[in-house]
């Protein structure tokens, strides 16, 4: 397994590379090649891909961890950069209207509609359950929350906005045969929740768990639990994991985290 950041929120040190809020990377299994998320810019997001020789029309999947603007906003320019349909693979729930109501009520949500993309040649397969939809490469369907998530702004129900629990979070497994790789987009699950679950799909550990793991502004005994439970190998957190929460982590787990930025190759 081979992973590529193409979007972070660390620009990372490649002249050229541009950062941004946002998530993306390329997973190359198997003779299989996965985006997945698309960062919020898709101007961004096609620079970075051209700087890293990564073509468009060369995926063979996008896989969309949640519908948040900050993971989909790039895929209608990806969609536009093709020539070919490519199947994009989400939970059912990535459609939902959503917002945030600080500092100002805005939409945080996908900001297109599916029919639009499906006119540009996305080809959705959404699904709750999981499921392998590559050799060796598995949609982690809907996260059990078994400990604490870190679900995020709201979503309107029947004229109301009610808090939104992320039912979409999913996560990319990658099954490496002596154990897994887990790609998350944000995290919202709740990274511990995440890591149990990949295992219970399997049946196998997990050897690396990668992206944003959305602790952010998390109480000290939140992170602790982490520190003290988490069974990964190794973690690579990005994103909205927020800087002094991973000096936090770091501390307490020492090499067995690293930090991602634009550029970074993982292979495992």
């Amino acid at each position: 397994m081979r992973l590529t950041v193409i979007y972070e929120n660390h620009a990372g040190f490649v002249k050229g590379l541009l950062g941004g809020h946002g998530f993306s990377a390329l997973v190359e299994h198997r003779g299989r090649r996965v985006l997945i998320d698309t960062g919020t810019d898709g101007e961004v997001l096609l620079s970075n891909m051209t700087k890293l020789g990564i073509d468009p029309g060369e995926i063979d999947f996008v896989f969309i961890t949640h519908g948040h603007y900050d993971h989909t906003g790039g895929l209608k320019a990806f969609l536009n950069a093709r020539e070919e349909p490519v199947t994009v693979i989400a939970h059912p729930g990535i459609f939902r209207r959503r917002v945030a109501l600080k500092p100002h009520r805005r939409d945080i949500g996908i900001p297109f509609d599916r029919g639009e993309l499906e006119g540009l040649g996305a080809e959705f397969i959404l699904k709750e359950e999981p499921f392998e939809f590559a050799p060796g490469l598995w949609s982690s369907g809907e996260i059990p929350r078994r400990t604490w998530d870190r679900a995020v702004g709201y979503v309107e129900e029947n004229g109301r906005l009610i808090r939104d629990p992320v039912p979409d979070d999913i996560a990319l497994i990658i099954d490496l045969g002596d154990g897994v790789a887990v790609v998350t987009g944000c995290g919202h699950s709740g990274v511990l929740n995440i890591a149990w679950h990949a295992e219970d799909v399997l049946g196998k550990p997990v050897r690396a768990l990668i992206g944003g793991l959305h602790i952010r502004g998390a109480k000290k005994e939140l992170l602790n639990e982490v520190v003290e439970r988490i069974d990964a190998e190794r973690l690579y957190a990005g994103h909205c994991t927020g800087l002094d929460e991973y000096a936090f982590l770091k501390a307490g787990l020492g090499e067995r985290i690293e930090p991602l930025h634009i550029g970074r190759v993982i292979e495992l």
